[in-house]
């Protein structure tokens, strides 16, 4: 009974702690429950998830408050200053240790950490984009073995890595030091959490012999046509010897916390872009490398990929150990991803090069010529001699571009060769009709800020904070000057700015989306008309990470859209002209609209008894998307806007821009 009883815990632990794969060659044992975590030093361990991150497993611990709920982000910065402990124990098998080999293999460490096995050091990880693995075979004893994984503060690890130069000095920011998403870092629509955790898969594999690697087939032919022309120089993409208008996105992680970005957010985010008309998705190089699912889909729905490597707006370490360190990390991801037919493009870096020679570091930072060049040589030596050479070694398949872009949007060569990122709407402040004369090759970069969606605001906002410019506001504002942008914009299109600091918080949302609507619109117009001269448009930006003002077309929560997803949707389009109407709203003769509507099953029609711009539909607690929004209405004539599901007892709310703009008279 003894040995029963013995031999049924011995499954049950089995089972509760490791998921089991095998075959006659070899097995895989993946170790996903049963981990604890700790702040470094502390008594108390607690429940924890992996894959996860450290600030998402002190939430669901309740010891912190939700990072995104008013200002919490700045009550939280203690967590990253700290360190951080992570244990499980595992079952090993006679089976596993008969095997010639046995690897623990972390998929993803974030990133500074340390490995135990059975109290000895198995390996120290630096890189949270590498896949980790090491030999353990002989620090493994049948029954019950622990882990441990120690994770330093990577702003801390950074901080005294960049003291350490002095005084020779890395533009922008400490955070270059680090192979780590520079997103968690903080950037101008994203909060700061430098977490860290065990963010990926973790397993032991055990094998006699490992299975031969497969070899790659590329799937498609593709090019990237650089060639010089009487007007500067062409960019872009033939697929299968077909030249390709490359209509799209750029796509940001959709969360601080990676954790939380599920199949089914995934399938959210790429569905919005397929419904939207896209062809196009530019991963965007402050991010991560994404989730295989993620250009599963993209496979799936015929969206192209445009791949950035995960360096932003910064120069580089030049060390051998910081090179070596990004040689394994290329040829990783490299390898992990070119089987996808959906990328179409390697590029080393968001704005590097322009950042360089344009954003005044040298002079801000009294840089010496010695450390200029030195920096430049650095650059140089990665972005245009290295990660190309390491990319042909295992993909030379596709066509690689150092930066994106080469020419910053106040050089005249970005507006005839190459991509570019065309800023002077938004950040330079310049009307949108400029756009006319500021079309490039192909555009990888432009957009207009908006408010998220309402319910949105009143998920993070207590009542008190619904004002503007509360501090609850500007901290979901991270653009610099943010607020005043978009008022500048609002002034010449839409309302005096006299009148905006009347506003109450809903409609001053209405009426940013409606902004962001008009200028998405009419910006993909003016650029399409110009193909064949431009060949793609990637509005910056498909997605958000948090809910927060932002350039997004989709709203944080539950991926809905916002007012521009729906311009977008139709100025991508192949079966009709993109529509350009430049005419400013703030012009226009408004007259009440008196809209009425009903519902039959599940549709909502619509109708007004003068023309309406901009009528806006918003359903209480429905969190799907309508088959339209913001739309124009047309006197006397029905509009049906579908809806998904059944909503019982809907309460709808209706509004124009008359009703708005004639509150503020």
């Amino acid at each position: 009974m003894k040995c029963k009883k013995a031999f049924f815990w011995f499954v049950t632990l089995c089972f509760a702690n490791l998921f089991f794969v095998a075959n006659a060659q070899n097995s895989s044992v993946v170790l996903k429950n049963g981990w604890e975590f700790r702040q470094e030093k502390t008594a108390k361990w607690n429940a924890t998830t992996v894959p996860g991150e450290v600030h998402t497993d002190l939430l669901n611990n309740k010891l912190i408050l939700d990072p995104y709920y008013r200002d919490n982000e700045k009550k939280l910065q203690w967590i990253e200053r700290k360190n951080w402990e992570y244990k499980t124990s595992f079952l090993v098998t006679p089976a596993m240790l008969k095997k010639k080999n046995t690897e623990l293999v972390f998929d993803g460490l974030d990133t500074y950490a340390t490995v135990y096995l059975n109290g000895k050091l198995v390996l120290k990880a630096n890189n949270m984009f590498r896949q980790w693995r090491v030999d353990v075979k002989k620090y493994l004893h049948p029954g019950t073995n622990k882990l441990v994984v120690v994770f330093l503060s990577a702003q801390n690890v950074v901080d005294l890595l960049a003291k350490k130069d002095l005084p020779f000095v890395i533009p922008d920011n400490p955070r270059v030091y680090v192979r780590k998403a520079q997103y968690h870092f903080g950037w101008d629509w994203g909060p700061k959490f430098t977490t860290c955790g065990i963010w990926k898969e973790v397993r032991l594999e055990s094998y006699d012999e490992k299975e031969a690697e497969k070899p790659f087939v590329p799937s498609r032919k593709i090019e990237l046509v650089q060639q010089p022309d009487s007007l500067g120089k062409s960019f872009y993409f033939k697929i299968d010897d077909k030249a390709v208008y490359m209509k799209g996105a750029n796509y940001i992680p959709s969360d601080a916390f990676l954790s939380r970005v599920t199949k089914k957010e995934y399938e959210k985010i790429i569905l919005s872009a397929k419904d939207a008309n896209m062809n196009m998705l530019r991963v965007w190089g402050g991010g991560i490398y994404e989730d295989d699912y993620f250009y599963d889909l993209c496979d799936k729905y015929g969206i192209n990929v445009w791949q950035d490597f995960m360096f932003a707006g910064t120069m580089v370490p030049g060390d051998k150990a910081f090179f070596d360190n990004v040689r394994e990390e290329v040829k990783y991801q490299v390898k992990r991803l070119r089987h996808h037919k959906s990328i179409v493009l390697w590029c080393g870096n968001n704005e590097s090069d322009e950042a360089f020679k344009n954003w005044g570091w040298q002079k801000s930072m009294n840089m010496s010529k010695q450390d200029s060049t030195r920096l430049w040589k650095d650059y140089v030596r990665l972005f245009q001699d290295s990660i190309p050479k390491w990319v042909k070694e295992v993909d030379p398949s596709r066509p690689y571009i150092s930066s994106s872009p080469l020419f910053g949007w106040g050089r005249e060569k970005s507006y005839t060769e190459g991509d570019s990122h065309y800023w002077g709407t938004w950040w330079g402040l310049a009307d949108i009709e400029n756009v006319q004369n500021k079309t490039g090759r192909f555009v990888s970069e432009y957009g207009m800020q908006a408010m998220p969606n309402y319910s949105s605001i009143e998920k993070f906002t207590l009542p008190e904070d619904r004002h503007l410019f509360s501090d609850v506001l500007k901290a979901h504002q991270k653009a610099g000057n943010g607020f005043m942008k978009l008022n500048s914009y609002l002034d010449r299109y839409f309302i005096d700015s006299t009148k905006v600091k009347k506003m109450n918080v809903e409609d001053y949302t209405y009426l940013t989306q409606c902004l962001q609507y008009y200028s998405l619109k009419n910006i993909v117009g003016i650029h399409r008309s110009k193909a064949p001269y431009n060949m793609g448009t990637l509005v910056w930006q498909l997605n958000d990470c948090w809910p927060t003002a932002s350039w997004s077309i989709t709203d944080y929560n539950n991926r809905q859209p916002k007012a521009a997803w729906y311009a977008i949707r139709e100025a991508y389009r192949d079966d009709k002209v993109a529509e350009i109407d430049l005419k400013r709203p703030k012009d226009l003769p408004l007259e009440d609209p008196q809209i009425s509507w009903k519902i039959i099953g599940n549709e909502i029609i619509i109708k007004a008894t003068k023309p309406a711009k901009y009528v806006y539909v918003d359903i209480k607690d429905y969190t799907g998307k309508l088959s339209d929004n913001y739309m124009d209405l047309e006197a006397g004539k029905e509009m049906r806007i579908s809806f998904e599901g059944k909503i019982i007892k809907p309460v709808i709310k209706v509004t124009s821009l008359y009703d708005v703009l004639n509150r503020y008279k």
